[in-house]
């Protein structure tokens, strides 16, 4: 890159935005980055106040001048998938970035599960060696709160796919983006910014607690957020802390949808965290001024917390979730681990979420992409009749009973039901409940049933009563 000088290294292995002589880009501008097709290309910087700056890519170009505070931005026509392409910067100085494509960008955020690498996934040394897609990209930033938004954010730099990168690559993300790129034909761009431990307050942005009345705790008082430490440091586990230093400064780099892992320190919290999540959706969704960004989330697997009771009423707050327009749930119940807060089969927790993808948002309109997922409920005599969405084919994933279904009358005393599949319902009963009125499925942390469709896609864990 002609004339660039980045800054000192935030962190080992980690860059910060690249810098012109006098002129700044945005984190996300790169040498390899890939750019968001069919929308408008947004690119913003910093130059000496009164600026001129002009960018160009490829046959198109725009000029902006930099405000009273360095600002500028330029939007470029929005451009088919390809490349490689190169982009041109001139303000103060001028720049180069080379080796540019365009595809599908998708940003993945949560916390471990989401960060955990494919060094660290299932069949590592397999993976690692037939990872050789140079038009899969991905950038991982690096963790960082902030008091207030930030307009830079330290990074790796854009990375093709190889046997020497991937190692480092968010492996629900990589796997993702493999079976789009496998599907497409396009390049595809994996924005990794998460943090394993993390709550999803701190990921959150101020408008998104002001859109949900049930947070008006916190909505109320952003002036307070994010807190410090005992040390006086930024507590990264405080509302606004990582929106301020990991989302904010993405922002408003085009982008197709968000992939979000995340869960398992918010467990406990039952259906509040579901009002979170639609704070964080919908607050994404207006900092990037989408309001139909897809996105897409996983369903927390099975694990032993310490709270027995917790687990199924985040799996419920989840669910709910659907609700909000837009979104999709991967289910990962039937490749858990109880011993392991981190299973480490994530190629098919990323088919899921792809599954979702290339059915909602690219035109495989007759692809499964959901198990099973509650919808009503009859009762008839001494048994009960579930129906459910995504229900052809409804089977056994193994040939033996459905597991995991429970019965209960008005003592609500649950006991181990057995459930029969009728057609694309479900008929369940116990000799020892003899006036049913609710029925529970998978609703314990240890919980790993065998109910499945014809694709073999698991159900969600559900109960039908509201004790």
């Amino acid at each position: 890159m002609q004339t660039v000088i980045r800054t000192l290294a935030v962190l080992a292995a980690f860059t910060a935005a690249p810098l012109l002589a006098d002129t700044k880009l945005g984190p996300l501008f790169g040498d390899n980055m890939v750019l968001q097709r069919e929308k408008p290309v947004v690119v913003w910087g910093w130059d000496e106040p009164g600026s001129e700056v002009a960018v160009t890519l490829g046959e198109a170009s725009a000029k902006a001048t930099a405000g009273k505070d360095g600002k500028w931005t330029v939007s470029l026509p929005e451009m088919k998938a390809g490349g490689p392409h190169s982009m041109t910067i001139a303000g103060s100085s001028t720049a180069t970035l080379k080796n540019i494509l365009v595809g599908e960008v998708w940003l993945c955020s949560g916390q471990s599960n989401m960060e955990w690498t494919v060094a660290r996934s299932a069949n590592a040394q397999e993976e690692i060696a037939a990872a050789k897609y140079p038009q899969i990209r991905h950038i991982k930033f690096a963790h960082t709160p902030a008091a207030e938004p930030q307009n830079d954010a330290p990074n790796g730099g854009w990375q093709e796919t190889t046997p020497e990168t991937v190692p480092g690559f968010t492996a629900v993300g990589y796997y993702f983006g493999r079976k789009l790129h496998e599907e497409l034909d396009v390049p595809i761009g994996l924005i990794g910014s998460n943090w394993g431990g993390t709550r999803i307050e701190p990921w959150t942005p101020p408008v998104g607690f002001q859109q949900v009345e049930a947070l008006s705790d916190i909505a109320d008082n952003l002036q307070n957020f994010p807190q410090k430490n005992a040390e006086g440091k930024i507590n990264h586990q405080s509302a606004l802390a990582l929106y301020n230093g990991m989302i904010h400064p993405l922002v408003p780099y085009s982008i197709r949808g968000a992939l979000w892992y995340q869960g398992e320190s918010n467990n406990g919290e039952g259906m509040l965290y579901h009002e979170k999540m639609k704070a964080l959706i919908g607050g994404w969704r207006k900092v990037w001024g989408d309001s139909d960004m897809p996105f897409y989330f996983v369903q927390l697997a099975p694990y032993r917390y310490r709270d027995p009771a917790a687990l199924p009423h985040i799996w419920e707050a989840q669910a709910a979730t659907l609700a909000v327009p837009h979104t999709g749930m991967a289910v990962t119940t039937d490749i858990s681990n109880l011993a392991n807060i981190h299973p480490t089969n994530k190629q098919d927790v990323g088919g899921r979420l792809a599954r979702w993808a290339l059915a909602k948002d690219y035109g495989q309109d007759d692809l499964v992409y959901s198990g099973p997922l509650y919808k009503s409920m009859e009762i008839e005599g001494g048994k009960i009749r579930l129906t459910f969405d995504h229900a052809a084919g409804l089977k056994s994933s193994d040939d033996q009973p459905l597991s995991w279904f429970e019965i209960a009358g008005k003592d609500k005393n649950f006991v181990l039901a057995e459930a029969q599949v009728d057609g694309d319902t479900l008929v369940v009963s116990s000799p020892d409940v003899k006036a049913p009125v609710a029925v529970r499925f998978g609703w314990n942390q240890d919980a790993e049933p065998n109910f499945v469709n014809g694709a073999g896609l698991p159900a969600s864990p559900f109960r039908t009563d509201k004790w």
